[in-house]
């Protein structure tokens, strides 16, 4: 399983639960000392893979799908789950905030799947998950980052159907991810009443253990206390 956005919140915890039940990782994020860290807590071993990797830069999508390649002969589920977010207001936050952010939501997703797609209809079989958002579904005021999250709902659905109608391919799934509010380093002020980092990968270990005939395409997941 290679995971983007791998060091911290729904990406590490993922990355632990489904080392729990058996999956080898490559687990992805720019930052090289939390992904270290998350490294030591797993307990290393020849099981876990880290290399850091800015998903906005193609070279460096593509140095990490072919490490990840080489270390474990294959990849048989790809999380593009890197992403961050801006202040609502379409007067905040500086420019280059907003360029980096619509650069790793939209575009890096769309390279991660660039980078691994070819190998993943050679072999016919697997899975992609996208990290999208309740955001991605309606909405929100003076919100650039509801905007990239539509993009990657669409990026997922986009992808299922080419899948379908393109490549003739019925094996290879995708699912997209969609939380409401998690207590992750995603916001600067923690939320209260907030799903947990655990709960998104309970949704995604889910989707993972269906059998073929089942295709989960989205997992919509809110906090009972969110009315929106």
């Amino acid at each position: 399983m290679l995971i983007t956005g791998a060091s911290t919140g729904i990406g590490a915890e993922t990355a632990r639960m489904a080392l729990d039940r058996g999956y080898r990782l490559v687990l992805a994020a720019r930052g090289e000392d939390k992904l270290q860290e998350l490294e030591a807590n797993l307990g290393g071993g020849d099981d876990v893979f880290v290399k850091t990797c800015d998903v906005t830069e193609w070279d460096q999508v593509q140095d990490l799908v072919a490490a990840g390649t080489d270390r474990f002969g294959g990849l048989d589920v790809v999380f593009a789950n890197a992403g961050f977010g801006a202040s609502r207001g379409f007067t905040e936050e500086t420019v280059e905030h907003w360029k980096a952010m619509v650069l790793t939501n939209v575009y890096g997703v769309a390279l991660t799947i660039r980078a691994t797609l070819p190998a993943m209809l050679e072999r016919g079989t697997g899975h992609y998950l996208v990290t999208s958002s309740v955001a991605g579904r309606r909405a929100l005021p003076g919100s650039l980052y509801s905007a990239t999250k539509w993009a990657a709902t669409a990026i997922g659905e986009a992808l299922r159907q080419e899948l379908r109608s393109m490549h003739d391919n019925t094996a290879i799934k995708v699912t997209l991810i969609e939380p409401g509010m998690v207590d992750t380093p995603f916001f600067d002020d923690r939320p209260e009443n907030a799903l947990q980092s655990e709960d998104i990968a309970e949704a995604v270990m889910y989707a993972l253990s269906q059998p073929d005939r089942a295709d989960v395409n989205e997992i919509l997941i809110r906090p009972s206390s969110q009315p929106t």
